[in-house]
């Protein structure tokens, strides 16, 4: 009985020091979260994509969201910036053109959590996380997709020559990496496919700019132009239908904005990408200071060939994903850009 009582007693102590001691605390989640871009939406492509994704954690997540738009306007960058950091605890951010300020701002705050979308930024406290995603495999694939269109004269109003084209809204690396990956591409086709180029200079909103460069580069015999224009490569597509030729779309699946006139559109998932990270930040296993790659096989980028009005021949889907399937692989190593100059 002695012993059993003293069992007991043992029992009781260790149960009364376990409801004294203060419960772990747990990591706070974030309230508030900012998407912050350089340009603005209604480009249904690459910042659109983002802000699905943020409407998506919000739901999903119940944090309060806001998106500020730059417009394109340098004067805009750092007051905005401000202002996330005085309401948000985590930060999206599109950052082009202001890459430094960036950088100063993740320094002064280092417990706001910043993630870069599409460039990598890197700050002396290693706080930015970057999304870097691997344009070049998507991008190499609508130069597939238009080297097989350029070849195939049994596809209404395709002509003779072998002549695709691009219009990029700038010269910038991300551009360039898909103007790149989108030539070699079309070339690993037939390398006599000419590839023509356009940059609209910056002019990312000016959709009347894309037309007018899209309908030149028809004008010299290109069966398919890719857009790589954010708002103006609306503007190319409507040239497609213009023409009555053929478009690639971009970052969103834009094959059913001008139907039966874009034959395929090249997938930025930007809105993936947030979701992603945000759920590590949500489970309290986000670290700082990466850089996440996103390819094909990772969801980030992909080409997307489905459409209401279908233009491409069974022949031509079949093998565009066949060599999609070689990259997601492995066995085909798509080269990447490396600061060539691709606008010759």
């Amino acid at each position: 009985m002695k012993k059993s009582l003293l069992v007991l007693l043992i029992a009781l102590f260790v149960f009364s020091l376990a409801a004294c001691t203060p419960a772990a605390k747990t990591q706070e989640q974030p309230k508030r979260v900012v998407y912050l871009i350089n340009g603005a939406l209604g480009d249904n492509a690459f910042y659109d994509s983002g802000k699905a994704g943020i409407d998506n954690i919000a739901k999903q997540y119940g944090v309060e969201t806001r998106t500020i738009e730059c417009n394109f306007d340098a004067g805009k960058y750092e007051p905005s910036l401000r202002a996330a950091v005085d309401y948000a605890d985590v930060i999206f951010v599109i950052s082009y053109g202001f890459e430094d300020q960036l950088k100063e701002f993740a320094d002064q705050y280092p417990n706001k959590i910043f993630v870069n979308i599409d460039t990598v930024v890197e700050n002396s406290k290693k706080t930015i996380t970057s999304v870097d995603f691997i344009e070049e495999e998507s991008a190499y694939l609508a130069g597939v997709v238009a080297g097989l269109t350029t070849l195939d004269t049994s596809i209404p109003n395709v002509n003779p020559d072998k002549v695709v084209g691009v219009v990029g809204g700038d010269v910038d690396p991300v551009v360039s990496a898909f103007v790149f990956a989108y030539e070699n591409g079309a070339k690993s086709v037939d390398p006599e496919i000419q590839v023509l180029k356009k940059s609209l200079g910056g002019a990312w909103d000016d959709s009347a700019r894309g037309k007018q460069a899209a309908l030149q580069l028809y004008d010299q015999k290109a069966d398919v132009v890719f857009q790589v224009a954010a708002a103006a490569g609306i503007g190319v597509l409507q040239a497609a239908r213009e023409r009555q030729l053929y478009a690639i779309g971009v970052d969103t699946n834009q094959n059913d904005l001008e139907p039966g006139y874009v034959i395929a559109s090249d997938i930025k998932n930007v809105g993936k990408s947030i979701e992603d990270v945000y759920k590590t930040i949500h489970e309290g296993t986000y670290k700082p200071g990466q850089v996440l790659k996103y390819g094909i096989a990772q969801g980030g980028v992909d080409i997307a060939l489905e459409a209401k009005v279908q233009v491409l021949p069974q022949s031509i889907v079949d093998k565009v994903l066949a060599i999609r399937q070689q990259i997601v692989d492995g066995t085909l190593k798509i080269e990447m850009y490396n600061n060539q100059d691709v606008w010759q």
